[in-house]
């Protein structure tokens, strides 16, 4: 974190939090996304890198989750009021593509019994880890509560064809310890990621949904 400060952050996140809060109150829980330009990297020649890192803080208000399972942890899932589809229903999309597509739109992230995650490739292809949301394996001896919660705490850096990114890492209706906490955690894990560190950041925004950029870096 030698590029930023802590308190260079808490004051940028209060900005955000008042502006979202009291001087454009919204009748909804606006996101805050961290917005990453990189610079130094050839998305054409250099490796591409992925990785994900848990949040102290539940970044999302809304995060919805489904389950890829076997009946017992299907059996959880319904009692945690969760989404969950079995290997029979996953052979119905018969691999196409449109429906996987739209299927994997309709949720923020899945998890899958470690007896079909494996088998997951072979039933739906490449399109659940092309959009960055291939499944996290649960398996019978997790605490299937711990486990949604990893899941929706779980962000992904991801870089693909260009060099933007964007994560989101908190929500307005958090307070101001919790998402510098998630902040600081993500920068700091981007730039872990980097082959040259602070020397492939080109620039760091946050913003709420609604609200103007704010420049961080």
């Amino acid at each position: 974190m030698s590029k930023i400060t802590v308190a260079g952050v808490r004051a940028l996140v209060e900005e955000v939090l008042f502006y979202a809060n009291v001087e454009r109150k919204r009748n909804f829980i606006e996101t805050v996304e961290l917005q990453v330009t990189l610079k130094g990297y050839d998305v054409q020649r250099d490796c591409r890198f992925s990785g994900p890192v848990r949040l102290p803080t539940q970044p999302r208000n809304a995060h919805s989750v489904c389950l890829l399972g076997d009946q017992y942890d299907i059996d959880r899932a319904k009692y945690h009021e969760t989404d969950a589809y079995s290997v029979g229903d996953l052979q119905k999309l018969n691999r196409n593509k449109k429906l996987i597509k739209k299927f994997a739109r309709k949720y923020d992230g899945f998890i899958a019994s470690d007896s079909v995650l494996r088998q997951v490739p072979r039933l739906l292809g490449p399109g659940l880890s092309r959009v960055g949301k291939f499944p996290m394996a649960v398996s019978h001896a997790d605490d299937f509560a711990v486990k949604l919660d990893e899941v929706r705490s779980t962000i992904k850096f991801q870089l693909k064809k260009v060099l933007c990114l964007a994560v989101a890492i908190g929500n307005v209706g958090m307070t101001a310890d919790a998402l510098v906490g998630n902040l600081v955690l993500a920068v700091s894990y981007l730039v872990s990621l980097l082959k040259k560190g602070w020397q492939n950041v080109g620039s760091l925004v946050i913003k709420s949904t609604m609200s103007p950029p704010r420049r961080l870096y």
